[in-house]
């Protein structure tokens, strides 16, 4: 059975290194694929459990030269702690400043004896004079070995994986500044036999060239710029390390009616947690008692608190910021939305994208070309005529220069980097391939209920015939609607609870499938349904017909209400737009991506929203079996496609499509077969992953540039090609100190993608406003002209426009929106953007309740205009 596991690789310091690994485990029969993040020193190796297993695994990793063990999973909680306590990057740190100390502390003393004289400082006696030249080389040679000994690392992975047969970079280093400590200690030697001999000639010509101080400062340099590295690097786990912060420690548990403070560990499914203000909450849970708004800005980029209250969801990590209330336990441990949100964005830093297989197959071979140019560069200045130091340092200068660390760094930072960004922003990236597919899609398809729309009908105009008023036909319809189980039925039904409609009973009630519902009220048969049946039962509906022929044509549904003989009004339907979709929508198409929405709603409905929302395509009426087909059709013409929808009828669409993105708040199987999720169910969340995946694949092209381009250019003047014409010539310690830069500038360049904001802000006041307004339902009274034979419709409108002052967030808006809706006969809609309100009303309000009903709500009105 094929299982995949992920194993901690330690020793790995260069793309050569990732590479040899790779290759070693990929030669173990039954291994599939190995992935190899040179970043996270992780393996992640896909094999089939009866052929092999994790010793033989482990035991192909050790073959290469470096350690392995696997990885075992723990806790949220444990991961946190043991993130917070010690992480892999902050162990890396402390090595790194220690031996950066050490070899600081004697770097200085050896320089000073090494150099000094060039610059007429004093030397003790016994060190100076051709006459104590041995004293003098011994002293450096004894400052040189603590700081070769501090940075041991180098010499014992180097030799080992270069006689193992895949050198890598420290074996560039170990080589390079091996040499020049053996050529010091050849000097040693030779200076002593020339005092012996009286030959102070040749005591003369190895006193200045020991290289002591190069192999020294090779060692420092190099540690210098690995400790940047690391430092740097360990700031690319920021995103993940404040997620795992947000888990407390403990939950406060309602246990046989008394409240308890356990680990958070110790949670259980069903268990009773206690939440108050300012507390975090431990697990995922459903909200059972009392309200409160909670901050889900962390998991969701949201910065507006959520208001929650009986029957709600609410998510480990998220903070309570008002009241207090209770919840019941539904997913602890692993299985919260904090818990799968970490999983992810680790899987995939993970994976590798197939642009990092080009600096992979080039690391494959690099480091051993280098070791051959540096020979053939050393030979052939030998053979010029040049002397041996002058060839050696030459040697020596292209083994340091050209270490691959910055190409082995340059793809898995910007991956670490950008997914962690993205999971900042509510958005979470399961693999570094879907991440680069993404920057290259050219048609984005997207499913309209419940991603294009709410999901849910909801009631946008009532028209008055017969009825008196509004809250008349509520009362009728809510009585009609109360034992339907019809989708547009519960919209009503919402709609009358939320302007506390009044219940009134019915009797002798039947529904009739597919054509309406019938009742008696008071004795008095009344009847609820489409234009068909309202027709059967001989109602005159010729009043009504163009406006509701407008309905059909916006995509909305038109409900007809009537008593025995009179049609009583209209209750128009729909499943209303998402107030960011058109906005979506216009950002794709400016990005050259063309749009389709893909629903198996019937062709009008579509089209509606089609031009609404100004898409360029709409496939309707397509069965959820036939959505896989749709996406293998575009992609058969060339098209590079991303899916985005919510349903278990887009999980086969989003598997097949080159990138599935799947609305956060969609079905468990929707998700498992996207590459991408979106926490928030916002579609401009879907436009930041295009425009994050963008940044990124930018950010590694500049990466691999860099490194390529540098050790391009530095290779052939560190092999001296510049020396003949202008006596250019790049020393071991120039190479070392631009080595070490360009791995810092790789890793720096990369942290770049932390300030990556969407350029569209996720909901804008002006857009989101102006889509409630649309949206809003909308009043109109029907009429018959006596003086009219044609029965020409009269459509009374009555609007006042308030300017209001004080507005400042959504909580804002919400609440004047709340306080004007409640006044009978009114609908209103807020706009926070201007600051002000629009307000439709039947029966005459003076201005006074208006301004008193915003004033006890907070704010103040500024002006009040009445229009018609």
């Amino acid at each position: 059975m094929n299982v995949e596991k992920t194993y901690n690789v330690t020793g790995m310091t260069c793309a050569a290194c990732s590479a040899a690994v790779e290759h070693s485990v990929k030669k173990v029969y039954g291994v599939e694929s190995v992935t190899v993040n040179l970043l996270t020193n992780s393996m992640r190796v896909k094999y089939d459990d009866e052929k092999t297993s994790d010793i033989e695994i482990i035991k192909a990793v050790e073959d290469a030269g470096y350690g392995a063990s696997l990885k075992e999973k723990k806790g949220i909680k444990q991961k946190a702690e043991t993130t917070k306590a010690k992480t892999l990057a902050d162990a890396e740190i402390e090595d790194m400043k220690l031996r950066l100390k050490v070899s600081i502390l004697f770097m200085i003393p050896l320089m000073y004896i090494s150099m000094g004289h060039m610059l007429n400082l004093p030397l003790p006696s016994f060190l100076s004079g051709i006459e104590n030249a041995v004293s003098f080389a011994f002293a450096q040679f004894l400052l040189v070995l603590p700081i070769a000994f501090a940075n041991r690392k180098f010499y014992t992975i180097g030799f080992k994986t270069l006689f193992k047969g895949h050198p890598n970079m420290d074996s560039l280093i170990a080589i390079g500044s091996g040499s020049a400590l053996i050529y010091g200690v050849f000097a040693i030697f030779r200076m002593s036999y020339g005092l012996g001999a009286g030959d102070f000639e040749l005591v003369h010509r190895y006193y200045h060239d020991l290289y002591f101080e190069s192999a020294a400062m090779i060692l420092t340099l190099i540690t210098v710029g690995k400790f940047l590295e690391t430092r740097a690097k360990g700031k690319t786990t920021d995103a993940i390390k404040k997620l795992m912060d947000l888990a407390p420690k403990a939950a406060r548990v309602e246990r046989d009616g008394l409240e308890e403070e356990i680990p958070v560990e110790s949670v259980k499914v069903e268990d009773i947690i206690v939440i108050r203000p300012g507390d975090s909450i431990p697990v995922d849970g459903i909200v059972i008692e009392g309200q409160s708004a909670v901050d889900e800005s962390a998991l969701t980029g949201e910065s507006i608190p959520v208001e929650k209250q009986p029957g709600d969801r609410v998510s480990a990590g998220t903070i309570n910021r008002t009241g207090a209330f209770k919840f019941r336990a539904t997913q602890v441990g692993e299985d919260t939305t904090l818990a799968k949100i970490i999983a992810l964005v680790e899987d995939a830093n993970a994976t590798k994208a197939p642009i990092a297989k080009l600096a992979d197959r080039i690391s494959a071979v690099f480091v051993p070309t280098v070791i051959c140019i540096a020979l053939i560069a050393s030979i052939a200045w030998l053979f010029a005529g040049y002397s041996f130091e002058f060839a050696l340092s030459i040697g020596i200068s292209v083994l340091v220069i050209s270490c691959p660390c910055a190409l082995g760094l340059a793809t898995p930072v910007a991956i670490m980097v950008g997914t962690g960004r993205g999971a900042e922003h509510g958005i979470l990236i399961k693999s570094a391939e879907a991440l680069e597919a993404l920057c290259s899609i050219n048609t984005v398809v997207i499913d309209k209920t419940g991603t294009l729309t709410q999901g849910k009908p909801q009631v946008t105009d009532i028209v008055l015939c017969g009825a008196e008023s509004e809250e008349e036909l509520l009362k009728i319809a809510q009585a009609l609607e109360k034992n339907s189980e019809h989708p547009l039925a519960e919209a009503i039904l919402s709609y009358c609870k939320e302007r506390e409609i009044p219940l009134i009973e019915i009797d002798e009630f039947r529904s009739i499938p597919g054509r309406g519902v019938e009742g008696y009220i008071k004795g008095m048969a009344y009847f609820a349904g489409n234009e068909q049946f309202i027709k059967e039962k001989q109602i005159d509906i010729n009043m009504a017909v163009e406006l509701s022929d407008n309905f059909s044509n916006e995509g909305k549904t038109p409900l007809y209400f009537a008593s025995a003989h009179t049609l009583l009004g209209i209750i128009a339907v729909a499943d209303v737009l998402k107030p960011t979709s058109r906005q979506a929508v216009q950002k794709f198409k400016q990005m050259g991506i063309k749009v389709v929405m893909l629903t198996g709603d019937n062709p009008k409905t579509a089209e509606a929203i089609r031009l609404q929302l100004e898409i360029d395509e709409a496939i309707a009426g397509v069965l959820p079996h036939e959505k896989d087909k749709k996406i293998q059709e575009l992609q058969s013409r060339g098209q590079k496609v991303a899916m985005i929808g919510d349903g278990i009828n887009d999980a086969p669409a989003l598997a097949r499509a080159d990138v599935g993105i799947a609305i956060g708040a969609g079905t468990d199987v929707a998700i498992e077969s996207a590459d991408i999720v979106l926490i928030r169910s916002d579609l401009m969340d879907a436009v930041a992953a295009v425009e994050l995946s963008k940044a990124t694949i930018r950010n590694i092209k500049q990466n691999l540039f860099w490194a390529f381009f540098y050790n391009t250019l530095g290779i052939p003047i560190a092999a001296g090609i510049l020396y003949p014409a202008y006596h250019i010539k790049l020393t071991p310690m120039i190479g070392a100190a631009a080595m070490s830069m360009s791995s810092f500038f790789v890793v720096t360049n990369a942290l770049r993608l932390r300030k990556f904001k969407p350029t569209v802000p996720k909901t804008e006041c002006s857009v989101q406003c102006g889509m409630q307004k649309n949206a809003s339902m909308t009043v109109a009274k029907v009429s018959n002209s006596s003086n009219n034979k044609n029965n020409e419709r009269e459509i009374e409108k009555m609007k006042k426009v308030l300017k209001i002052k004080g507005m400042m967030c959504e909580h804002c808006k919400m609440r004047v929106e709340k306080a004007l809706n409640a006044i009978d006969g009114v609908n209103a809609s807020v706009n926070l953007e201007d600051g002000s309100a629009e307000v439709a009303y039947l029966k005459p309000i003076s201005d006074e309740t208006l301004k008193h009903v915003i004033e006890e709500a907070g704010y103040e009105v500024t002006s009040i205009v009445e229009e018609v």
